[in-house]
């Protein structure tokens, strides 16, 4: 769409509500990504094929490892490393998709294993849901496949609204 002067404008139904989620946050960094997101996805247009190849391209561009886990590593750590745990991977297809007019939220809970093969209990996890269409829908950059039973716990910009655990001062993990 263009406005009367001919300059590109936004035409997304976007309420006060979900234009939080376009916007950069502390893992999020929307800011720094326009150049990067513009390059890769831009020649798609929008909506579902645009979100699915976001999700997909964070899929196959970063490896799964939970010694690779820090509190401090944010979307453009793990565009540059490449790895990372089921956080990180959430945060650069959000921060992708935020770049790309697709509101995108990080979402906590618990995933387990219906009609998965087993391969021990199941635990909390990361998604992140897109803004289309008038609904949220759930997206997995991580494991990038229907999972049912995902019990959603909470939603936010990204992690630090909706860590699943926050401590203060030293806390060691022991079992």
């Amino acid at each position: 769409d263009r406005d009367v002067t001919g300059v590109q404008t936004c035409a997304l139904p976007i309420s006060s509500d979900t234009l939080q989620f376009l916007l950069a946050s502390r893992y999020c960094e929307v800011d720094r990504f326009g150049g990067i997101a513009h390059d890769l996805f831009g020649h798609l247009g929008s909506g579902w094929s645009l979100a699915a190849t976001i999700r997909d391209w964070v899929h196959e561009k970063v490896a799964f490892d939970y010694k690779q886990a820090r509190a401090t590593k944010t979307a453009m750590d793990v565009y540059t490393e490449r790895i990372g745990v089921c956080r990180d991977y959430q945060h650069l297809a959000i921060t992708l998709s935020r770049c790309m007019k697709l509101p995108a939220r990080y979402v906590t809970g618990y995933i387990g294993d219906i009609r998965v093969p087993f391969s021990g209990p199941g635990d909390f996890s990361a998604w992140y849901q897109i803004w289309l269409d008038g609904r949220w829908w759930d997206m997995d950059a991580r494991h990038n496949y229907p999972r049912m039973g995902r019990i959603l716990m909470a939603t936010g910009r990204d992690a630090a609204d909706v860590a699943i655990t926050t401590s203060f001062g030293r806390a060691d993990l022991t079992h």
